[in-house]
């Protein structure tokens, strides 16, 4: 790998990507994409190669691309077109000679029978990546333990925590360091058509994710689990708009059928340590 493009650079992942690269790559062998013209000049302050540009328009990602062997496409939000923005980051890649790509997917057990049809891109993704006859790295990361606050909510201390998910487990991971990760492994794999399931060194419940933030906060965190429908109510009481609710309630069922409970090594591997377990990160999330 010589040049690298990295998308997505000024998101959480992104960022800490890029900081695991400086570590040993050149600053002028990473060039990143970036959507506004302020945190250009942050980048290019740091010696980067800088371009202002988005997905959807290819115009941009050409001129990106130019000189570059290797992209690093972070995986588009889902309130546009994701797919269409994908084909047009591994079309342009194709176009312009690069050579490797890799992309930020999700480790998930079947995506058959995938509720949450949100995670269908990135199945879909993959298997343009593997059509395109680009070499190719796939990270299928872990649901970041970074969500769980979100999930449990604001007043998780005093009301618990209520989600329809049984007593499905999911393989938490910190977003920094599955990116570190995958910095790692940019940096040292040769791009022979690789995919890695970065996920934690366990799987939790709610139920643990419950006794954790008991243990850590000294007070009483009890996990509720409920039907869906009473859970759809109790969230659209909440003024929680229905295309959210319907997302969170996809990916509970996905949890309760145990699509996010795959656990491998292969983030410790490219870490070097042991990724932090449940407690840990809930303590940091947290600020307990």
């Amino acid at each position: 790998m010589n040049q690298i493009l990295v998308t997505g650079a000024t998101g959480e992942l992104g960022t800490t990507v890029i900081e695991t690269l400086l570590k040993t790559m050149k600053p002028e062998n990473i060039s990143v994409l970036t959507r506004t013209e302020e945190r250009k000049t942050e980048f290019e302050q740091k010696r980067l190669n800088a371009f202002i540009g988005q997905y959807n328009d290819v115009k941009s990602l050409e001129k990106a691309m130019e000189f570059v062997d290797t992209v690093l496409l972070i995986s588009s939000g889902d309130q546009g077109d994701r797919m269409q923005e994908h084909k047009n980051v591994i079309d342009t890649a194709k176009k312009k000679g690069v050579q490797n790509i890799a992309y930020t997917s999700r480790s998930l057990k079947d995506k058959n029978t995938l509720v949450n049809k949100l995670m269908t891109d990135h199945f879909l993704t993959e298997d343009y990546i593997k059509k395109s006859g680009l070499k190719y790295i796939i990270f299928r990361n872990a649901l970041y333990m970074d969500v769980l606050p979100l999930f449990v909510g604001k007043h998780v201390f005093e009301k618990g925590i209520i989600q329809p998910a049984g007593n499905g487990k999911v393989a938490y991971a910190l977003k920094a360091e599955q990116a570190e990760a995958m910095a790692n492994a940019l940096m040292t794999e040769k791009f022979e058509n690789q995919t890695f399931n970065f996920t934690g060194g366990d799987a939790y419940s709610f139920y643990d994710v419950a006794t954790a933030l008991t243990e850590l906060s000294n007070k009483e965190v009890i996990y509720k689990t409920v039907d869906v429908e009473l859970f759809k109510k109790i969230m659209l009481d909440n003024e929680i708009p229905e295309p959210m609710v319907k997302k969170i309630v996809g990916f509970n069922l996905d949890i309760k059928n145990g699509q996010e409970a795959t656990v491998t090594n292969e983030l410790q591997h490219y870490l070097g340590r042991k990724p932090k377990n449940l407690k840990e990160g809930l303590k940091a999330l947290f600020n307990l």
